[in-house]
Formats: C-alpha cells, structure tokens, sequence
C-alpha cells in the first residue's frame, strides 16, 4: 500500500510529475551532503549547480545568540571556534555516549553523556544541548532551501540515503531528522543501492549479478558486496573503517611536508598550520591529472609530485583493499563471483586508488558519474519511482505508517518504520526502570508523531512473571513481526529467563486514506513541537534516572564517601529536584551534566574499592 498526501492541502492524490509534486534524493553525508531530482526526461540532476553551491559541507557553526550557518560558511570557523562548530554528526545518529566513548578525544566539540547506556548522545553548545536528529535536521533545512531557491516549488517529499551497516535506530535518526526538517520521508535507502541506481544497475528486474560498491569518502571508507536480483538489492556484506578517508591522504601530505620543511615551519605559529591541510587537499586534487604540485606558503615553496604521493596512500591504499577482501570472504564469495564495482566518494578520483581497486577486483569499473554526485542521483532514482513516474518498475507492499511502543513517560520509539517493505521482521531490546519489576506492559502504536497520545493504539499485552532484578538488569526483546498480509505479531521475552509472550493484531493498518492524510500532515506540521516535548520529556526521565541513581549511589558507598562528598551528592539532588520543577530542558540537562562530571571519579574509586574487597584473602595464581 502506498498513500501520497499532499502536504499542503493534507488530501490524498497520486504521486505523480502531471500534479507538481516534488520529491527529491538526498545524501545527507558524513562531510558533504547533496540533493537531487529527476527531472521531465527521468535523467537526475544535482540542484544548486548553477550556483556552483551544489555540494554542501555537512558543518554547522552557532553563534552565542543560538543562530546558526551551514555549509561553506561554517566550515571557515572549524580553525578558530571549533566547539561551536560541528562536523561529523552522522557518526553521532543513533548512538549513545558509550558508542561513542573513542570519538570524544576526537571531535572539537562537547559531547553529553546520558545517565542511561541505551540513552541517545547530545551535544552541548554555548549551554544549550542538541540532539543529532536536531542538526541533522538544520543540514537538511539548508538542502531543501537551496533546492526550492533553485526550482521555485516547496519541497515536501524525500527520499534519504544511508550508510549500509546503518542498525535500525540510526536510520529511524535519520527519519526523525527528515521529519524535523518538514520532509515526509517516503524511503530510507542505503547509499551503495543508491550508487548502483545511478548506474542504472537493477533497474531492469531481469538483471541479476553481483556488484561491489567501493565509497571512499572524506572521512570514512566503506566496501558493500549486493546481490542484485529481480529489482531488489540484497546487502551480503559489508566493511568499513569510520577513521580512513580523503581527510586521511590529505594529513598524509601535511605530515611529509612538516617533515621536508621542519626547520621553516618552525618559525611559523601553530594555529596557521591547520591552513595546510587545505593545501593538501588541493595538492591531492591537482596530482589526479597532474604530475606534480607547487605553491607559494608563507614565502615557502611547497611542492609534491604524483610519484612521493602514491608512496604516501600506499598504506591508506592497502587498509582498504584488505577490507574489500574481507568483505568478499564475509559474503562467501571470490572476487571471481564480482561482475562490476561502482565507485562513489571524490577520494576514489585518486589514480592509485582506482589503480589498486582494478587489480583486485579484475572487473569493470563503473567511475563515469561524479563519484561525489552518484549517491545523490541515486537517490532521485529512487525518488522518481517511489513518486509513480516509472510506470515500468513494481514496488513491493509497505507499511503506510510507522509501528513501535510506548515507552517512558508516553513517547513512541518507532520499531518499524514507516515505508517499510513487508514482510519484515524488526526487534529492539529494553529494560526495566524499577527494581524488581515482575510485570511490564508492552503497548502497540501506529503514527507518526513522537507521543503516543497523538497515534492510533493498536493493542496490548502484559509480560507476566518476570524473575526480580535491579533496574536496567534485564534483558527484554521485542520483535514485531509483519506477514505479507499486514498481520502484526508483537513476541516479548526476557532474555535472561526466557519468559515469553505474544499477540497478534490483525489488519495492523485498517486505516482509511482520510484518517492516513490526517495523521501524515500532523506529524510533518507539528515535528518542531513534538521534539521539543520530547526532549523535554527525555530531560525528565534523564533527571529522575540520575535522582535514583545518586541515591542509590550514596547508601551503596556512603563508608568511603567523606562528609563533604556526601552533601556535595545531596545538593546535587536538590539542584536536580528543583530542575524538575522549573522544567527547563538546558537547565536540567546542565545539572546532570554536572552530576556525572563530579561523580566520575567517586565511582572508579568505588569500582577500585569493590575489586579490592572481592580479591581480600584470595590467592591469584
């Protein structure tokens, strides 16, 4: 079932060119991030090229007063405010401060860690705290301006692309930010199906094979094995390095260059040396077609020529091809069994790379596209069928609107995405938020709005007898399962025990096209305010989780606490309590922040306490 609305009008019609309707691809990237269309003919086509602003830094700098710039103009204060400027949030969506425990030593700016492991990473500027959807949505606000700027019409439908190994929660992150950015997300595709599309690879349902997408981005590397078979692309492996990419070759030159004039370089201030690593990059792009590369710095000659060059990628190079030869392995495959590679990401312009990448796969290359362009065109591919102007391609059945549960304190934590093709099978694990909970009820919901009180109920049900444990100890999986019918079978079971139960809703989605427009217009038209009542709800849970939490804390270690500590603890609490009451969403999460801070170090000593106590009187062979 596919259900267009009209996002202006909220009524029901067919999603084609002859009504205007709009709906463009976007690859919202790791360091750049670009929108397309299709346009009269089928042909995509990158918007914003005749501005030559076409491609989009995905960086965003706010300003002291909570304004912000995207793109090319926030990209010129990563040198100077670098904690007030933001780059790399898709490496953010979907995780948790765990998660992302490596990259806080990494990035220039503040990332906020949550009370709870499972809790969603924010990140703190000036004082105020933002969630990843949040940015993410400023990136694609920018996309969609500059698209209608360049066609003159309001942008209400998108399609979206994503790294493959993307789980569920980063992909339901990135659907959030669409809708926050007042996008109705038709589909969210993975970025090696997109590239392939661009080469008009499984367009025709007859065509089968097997086709390795290399994408060598400016920070990070990915290798995907699909198996192409009667219009749909089937992941078999995929590979990756989060931290190798073009950023990589151009450090690469910055270090050969510091070492070649070390004695000059001396003499010159440390903060202009980040202007090197733009050097760099344009000596990388020039040696593509150039054999060597020379400009005046400061009164300094520096040159490099393609052969010192392809010396210096050489190990970059390898780290990928060893890769590509995992992921071949991981899909049971020899490269014998690769019928094409298509390469996406401007790093893949390097000559030694596609060098590199032609000898291992010994197979054709598909390199004609703008490595830079071809996820996006990919995506308006996508966008062109999913909008009914292919009349020659079939699209598989799809659930018309989101399905997930409620959860603490009313909102909806979607488990299958709206669009998503049936049958599916989609799960999430949980946990308990009071100790010795034996019963929890799990509650269905269908909508698209981020609290429960503005979807549809569907039904629910009662997991019984679970075995008594601290909060956050159990294990509990939730599957929904979706048959070709759109029959819902909702299975919970708490892993540790393996108590289980079920039920299944029949006709999950008996709904009429009215109630469907309704419910789709709403969630576009309201997306800032139900964030906004999210976070808010999510900054209480956080608080009182840490309230529990610091109690808890103080009874459980009050012998190695001194006095002072304790009552810094307590005051704390009432700081947190007094929060709770005000309701501000900064405010509180400041004070968490805060907690966490001063407490980091009483619990090691704590951990470092409890260690001691359990090896005294023991014997270590």
């Amino acid at each position: 079932m596919k259900i267009p609305i009209d996002i202006k009008t909220g009524s029901v019609s067919q999603l084609t060119s002859d009504n205007g309707e709009v709906v463009v691809g976007i690859d919202l990237g790791t360091t750049n991030s670009l929108i397309a269309i299709a346009d009269q003919e089928g042909k995509p086509v990158i918007l914003g090229g005749h501005k030559n602003r076409n491609i989009v830094p995905s960086v965003i700098h706010f300003f002291e007063d909570g304004s912000y710039i995207v793109g090319n103009e926030a990209k010129s204060y990563l040198g100077s405010q670098p904690k007030a400027t933001l780059y790399s949030v898709k490496r953010l969506m979907g995780k948790s401060y765990t998660d992302l425990s490596a990259e806080t030593g990494r990035l220039g700016y503040t990332l906020m860690p949550s009370s709870e492991d499972e809790g969603l990473v924010k990140v703190e500027v000036n004082g105020v705290f933002y969630s990843p959807v949040e940015l993410s949505s400023y990136l694609l606000k920018a996309l969609i301006k500059q698209a209608e700027e360049d066609l003159g019409k309001t942008i209400g439908k998108a399609v979206i692309t994503v790294p493959a190994y993307f789980n569920d929660a980063q992909r339901q992150a990135t659907r959030d930010a669409g809708k926050l950015a007042g996008l109705d997300v038709l589909r969210i595709v993975n970025e090696p199906t997109a590239a392939s599309l661009a080469y008009g690879i499984g367009l025709d349902k007859n065509e089968k094979g097997i086709v390795a997408v290399y994408d060598l981005g400016g920070g990070t590397f990915d290798i995907s094995i699909l198996n192409i078979e009667d219009g749909i692309f089937e992941v078999l492996a995929t590979k990756g390095d989060t931290y190798l990419g073009g950023d990589d070759f151009d450090l690469a030159i910055v270090d050969y260059w510091k070492i070649q004039y070390q004695s000059t370089f001396s003499e010159i201030h440390l903060q202009n040396l980040h202007e090197l690593r733009w050097l760099a990059e344009e000596a990388k792009k020039t040696l593509t077609d150039k054999d060597e590369f020379i400009v005046d710095w400061k009164g300094i000659k520096l040159n490099i020529d393609k052969g010192q060059a392809n010396l210096l990628f050489s190990s970059l190079i390898e780290r990928t091809i060893q890769l590509c030869h995992e992921a071949v392995q991981d899909a049971g495959l020899t490269t014998s069994a690769i019928n094409t590679v298509v390469m996406v990401g401007g790093s893949t312009r390097v000559p030694a790379v596609k060098h590199a990448v032609g000898q291992f796969f010994n197979c054709p290359i598909h390199d004609e596209v703008n490595p830079d362009e071809v996820v996006a065109l990919g995506a308006a591919i996508q966008a062109d069928i999913l909008a009914g102007n292919r009349k020659d391609l079939l699209l598989l059945d799809v659930t018309p609107l989101s399905l997930g549960i409620e959860t603490l304190g009313g909102l909806m934590d979607v488990i299958v995405p709206r669009n998503t093709k049936v049958p599916a099978r989609f799960g999430r694990n949980y946990t308990t938020s009071v100790d010795g909970q034996k019963n929890l009820a799990i509650t269905v919901y269908q909508g698209e709005r981020d609290l429960v009180k503005y979807n549809r109920k569907l039904g629910s049900f009662i997991l019984k007898n679970l075995p008594p444990m601290p909060a956050g100890l159990p294990k509990l999986e939730v599957l929904f399962i979706l048959d070709a019918d759109g029959i819902l079978t909702v299975r919970a079971r708490e892993l540790r025990s393996d108590v289980a139960t079920e039920v299944t809703i029949k006709s999950a989605y008996g709904i009429s096209d009215e109630e469907m427009a309704r419910l789709l217009l709403d969630s576009i038209k309201e997306a800032q305010t139900d964030m906004q009542e999210k976070q808010q709800i999510e900054a209480k849970n956080e608080v009182i989780s840490t309230i529990q939490a610091v109690k808890k804390f103080i009874d459980l270690n009050k012998p190695i606490l001194t006095a002072e500590e304790v009552g810094t603890l307590e005051h704390y609490n009432t700081l947190l309590e007094s929060s709770l009451q005000s309701g501000d969403k900064d405010d509180m999460l400041s004070i968490v922040k805060q907690v966490n801070d001063y407490s980091m170090p009483l619990a090691h000593r704590a951990m470092d306490n409890a260690v001691v106590n359990a090896l005294t009187g023991k014997k270590i062979d």
